[in-house]
């Protein structure tokens, strides 16, 4: 089943508004690692960090392979092109709004020293 772009960045955006799923894909950003050594730094049963783990891999973010007895989890950031996409639509948005501010605070630096 081919998901839409939609429903990518849907699955995407709600599995990193989680502060745990974004600690456990940065610590796979370094290399794979078992459901074990992900659950290591929490404080967190083992069936807690895999409902993390099942979650990051519905939006396709961690794969799962299979060697021998365990199942290393490994990054695979694919779905976020698809964030990059549709945020890059609005950087001129965002440019446009940060240069309208640094241009107000260097008014407001210029009032200051002109009243100093």
């Amino acid at each position: 089943m081919t998901r839409s772009a939609d429903e990518i960045l849907d699955q995407t955006f709600a599995a990193l508004a989680s502060t745990t799923r974004r600690a456990i894909l940065d610590r796979l950003s370094e290399g794979g690692a078992t459901v074990n050594e992900l659950a290591e730094p929490f404080n967190m049963t083992l069936p807690a960090i895999s409902k993390h783990i099942k979650v990051l891999e519905r939006a396709g973010l961690i794969q799962r392979g299979q060697k021998a007895q365990y199942r290393p989890c490994t990054i695979d950031a694919t779905p976020l092109k698809a964030v990059f996409t549709w945020t890059e639509q609005y950087r001129t948005i965002w440019e446009a709004r940060f240069d309208q501010m640094d241009e107000y605070l260097k008014q407001i630096q210029q009032k200051e020293q002109n009243s100093e």
